[in-house]
C-alpha cells in the first residue's frame, strides 16, 4: 500500500486510469482502491463519494492538460495549426493508450458524460465545464484564422463547435471499430471545415 500521505493522488491516478478503461457506472469504491493500493478509509478520508473523486480527478488531469494545451495555443502559432497540433497530440495519445491496453479508448470526457449525463448533475457539469474552455481555444484561434484570412468566415463560434464535434466523432468511430485509422481524415476534414488551405509540404 502506498503511503498516507500520497493516498489522494493514487486515488486520482486510479479514477483517472479507470475512466479511461471501463465503466463509471460499474467501478465501485472497492475497485477503485483496490487499482490505487488504498484501504477503503483513506477514500473516505479524502472523497465523500465516487463522484466527488471522479470530479477532482478530472479537475487534477485538466489542470495538468491545460500547460500542454497553452502550448499548442500559443499565439506565435499559426491559428489553424494549433488546432491541427492539438488534435496530432490527441493521435499520439490514443496509440500510446492502445499499445498499453490493447485497444482504442477514445475521449474519456465525451464517453464519460455520455454515461452520467442523465444520472449525476455534478459531474455532467464539471465535464460540460472542461468542453467549454476547450472550445475557448478552438474558437480564439478561428476567430485569429479569420482575422488574418486563413479560415472562412462565419460564426466562429459555430465553427469551433463543428471542428470540436467532428473530432470527437472521429475519436468515437475509432474506439468502436478498434481502429486509429478513422483519425487520419481529421487535418483534412478539418481543413475543409475551415476553409483553409492544405499545409504545404
Amino acid at each position: 500500500m502506498g503511503r498516507v500521505s500520497d493516498a489522494r493522488e493514487r486515488l486520482l491516478e486510479a479514477m483517472m486510469e479507470l475512466i479511461w478503461t471501463g465503466s463509471y457506472g460499474r467501478t465501485s469504491v472497492d475497485h477503485i482502491c483496490d487499482r490505487a493500493g488504498v484501504k477503503k478509509g483513506s477514500f473516505y478520508y479524502f472523497f465523500e463519494s465516487k463522484s466527488a473523486l471522479a470530479v477532482a480527478a478530472l479537475d487534477h488531469s485538466w489542470s495538468e492538460y491545460l500547460v500542454k494545451l497553452s502550448r499548442f495555443f500559443d499565439s506565435d502559432v499559426p491559428p489553424v495549426e494549433r488546432i491541427l497540433r492539438c488534435f496530432r497530440d490527441f493521435r499520439k495519445e490514443q496509440e500510446a493508450m492502445k499499445s498499453q491496453h490493447g485497444r482504442v479508448l477514445g475521449c474519456p470526457i465525451h464517453s464519460l458524460g455520455a454515461e452520467v449525463a442523465t444520472t449525476d448533475p455534478e459531474l455532467r457539469d464539471r465535464l460540460q465545464g472542461i468542453l467549454d474552455e476547450f472550445l475557448f481555444y478552438y474558437e480564439k484561434a478561428i476567430r485569429e484564422g479569420q482575422a488574418e484570412g486563413s479560415v472562412v468566415e462565419g460564426d466562429p463560434g459555430l465553427l469551433a463547435r463543428m471542428v470540436f464535434a467532428y473530432s470527437e466523432g472521429l475519436l468515437l468511430h475509432a474506439r468502436m471499430k478498434n481502429d486509429l485509422a478513422p483519425l487520419d481524415d481529421f487535418e483534412r476534414g478539418t481543413l475543409h471545415l475551415l476553409g483553409a488551405m492544405l499545409p504545404v509540404a
